[in-house]
């Protein structure tokens, strides 16, 4: 009986700890320099120009091993269309995968980046970009543009099951670096789409695209995992508890 009530008390304790943790998770916009140099980049100049839905694989990282990633225009279950083109379903199906009858993206040169190439949807600057990682991220980032207007454009993050963790929009002209991680520092992020949500005239490509775990992320919105304070109260209560019924039987 002693050794039932234990366990069972054990279990509810970590339950808690983990619903309390859960709901403390947000995820944070990213600033330019929010990555370390241990981040890992795509530049799109690793590829031949033209090169559509390329893929990259990564050996060796320090908290992955080995990782994919994979573009394409979007991800099973969303729907694109519309003039300009653009996601009219935005909301995946999970699991999270890209859909091979979607819109191409293609590495093409673009004159107005500061840095060429980059990677466009179809139409050429017009149609969405969707990224898939072959294992959740802790962060995301990536240059868009170039934005002629603002609130033009929208970049979104999903998880494994194709929930959506949530979404900013561009908020200057030109160039503007997007970033999204969680602020727990769980690797949650599975994908992110890159599309089209207003007046956008002039179109847009998305070039060094960063990602990594909570170690490579500098921010200080973004921490490891750890119990908030109202969980540590709660184990604590829980702990003495336990030590009282302890005290109890012995008497």
């Amino acid at each position: 009986m002693k050794s039932r009530l234990i366990t069972l008390l054990a279990c509810g304790l970590l339950l808690t700890a983990a619903m309390a943790t859960k709901a403390q998770a947000a995820l944070v916009d990213l600033g330019p320099g929010s990555f370390s140099p241990l981040a890992s980049v795509i530049t799109f100049s690793e590829k031949p120009l033209y090169t559509t839905n390329p893929v990259y694989t990564f050996t060796g990282l320090p908290s992955y091993g080995n990782l994919t990633v994979s573009f394409g225009g979007n991800f099973v279950g969303q729907a694109a269309g519309g003039s300009p083109v653009t996601l009219t379903d935005h909301s995946p199906n999970g699991p999270l995968a890209l859909d091979p009858n979607a819109p191409l993206t293609q590495i093409v040169g673009d004159g107005a980046a500061p840095t060429s190439p980059v990677l466009s949807g179809s139409p050429i600057f017009n149609g969405p970009i969707s990224v898939l990682f072959s294992q959740p991220v802790a962060g995301v980032g990536l240059s868009g543009g170039y934005f002629d207007a603002i609130g033009g454009t929208t970049i979104e993050a999903y998880d494994i099951n194709g929930n959506i963790l949530g979404s900013i929009t561009n908020t200057q002209l030109g160039i503007e670096f997007y970033g999204l991680a969680d602020s727990t520092g769980a690797n949650i992020i599975s994908g992110i789409s890159f599309f089209i949500t207003g007046n956008e005239p002039a179109g847009f490509g998305i070039d060094n695209l960063t990602f990594g775990a909570a170690d490579q992320i500098i921010d200080p919105g973004v921490t490891p995992t750890v119990p908030e304070p109202s969980t540590m109260l709660l184990l604590g209560g829980g702990l003495a508890g336990l030590a009282f019924w302890r005290r109890k039987k012995r008497a």
